[in-house]
């Protein structure tokens, strides 16, 4: 019996001494890493970097040395995804994963998307395998950035800036995207659909400013389709007059309001006949 005891107690003891072997410490990063996604127009971008901080440290023209390479970041070079062909400062870069490099200067930066994203520090950086390169000048902000960021920032339906910032330094680099070839392509797969892609098409070419004459027929198609099942459309109404008065056909965009109106009143919607009625009496003044 003594001798069963001591044994399980031998492999207790053993198993005890064995847990400082087998338990993990996990401590912060100095430089914690970030995975930003951010949709411009319909284009998906994703970033991969960590975030330095400045800790009372001079940075730019001394920790990160003017004319020379930089991963823009720590630990493993940034990686940026582009989920389409995009361009960047106006010139093509196709769809795909790139390594953030960039050239930083007192002046001017170079900004470098490079095909290999597999990548620690810049020791394995080839020029060759550069995809774009950009020139970029610096912008100086006042609220000093202690933690190095980047960001998509001023985004707009087609466009954005990829933001760097950190300390007193702020670089925008211009990012455009596609979206009317696709947007055309989904009106035009969708049109014999239903009603409602009519409609949207009206109100996306009225809205970009496109061809008027083709929007007031999509939405001539539109209220066709809708009142044959029997709806009452006075929203739509409502933006063949908007597209009518575009077009600087007041007279009719004001007939057209007055269908808005009468139909609206049928629906019980006050806002509609505001609306309208605000609009005929503006529109009244321009005939």
């Amino acid at each position: 019996m003594k001798t069963r005891i001591n044994r399980i107690f031998i492999i207790m003891l053993g198993n005890l001494l064995s847990l400082p072997v087998l338990a993990q410490i996990e401590t912060p990063q100095p430089s914690p890493t970030a995975t930003f996604t951010q949709k411009v127009g319909l284009t998906e971008v994703t970033i991969e970097y960590s975030r330095p901080g400045v800790k009372e440290r001079k940075i730019f023209g001394d920790l990160v040395p003017y004319g020379k390479l930089w991963r823009t970041g720590a630990n493993r070079a940034t990686k940026i995804t582009f989920a389409d062909d995009v361009k960047i400062a106006g010139k093509d870069l196709p769809a795909g994963d790139y390594a953030l490099f960039t050239i930083p200067g007192k002046d001017e930066w170079t900004v470098i998307f490079n095909k290999n994203t597999n990548q620690s520090g810049t020791g394995n950086y080839k020029e060759e395998e550069d995809a774009l390169r950009v020139q970029i000048k610096p912008n100086h902000i006042t609220e000093p950035r202690e933690t190095f960021l980047i960001n998509l920032e001023y985004v707009r339906p087609n466009s954005a800036f990829i933001e760097l910032a950190w300390e007193n330094t702020q670089i925008l680099i211009p990012l455009e995207v596609e979206i009317d070839e696709r947007i055309m392509a989904s009106i035009k797969k969708a049109m014999s659909v239903a009603p409602g892609t009519y409609y949207k098409a009206a109100v996306y070419y009225r809205e970009s400013g496109k061809d008027l004459n083709q929007a007031l027929e999509w939405i001539d198609k539109a209220i066709e389709l809708y009142e044959k099942n029997g709806a009452n459309v006075f929203w739509a109404y409502r933006q063949k007059a908007l597209i009518q008065a575009d077009m600087k056909k007041y007279a009719d965009a004001i007939e057209t309001a007055k269908t808005s109106i009468a139909k609206a009143k049928a629906a019980g919607n006050d806002d509609y006949v505001r609306m309208n009625e605000k609009s005929i009496k503006e529109w009244s003044e321009k005939i």
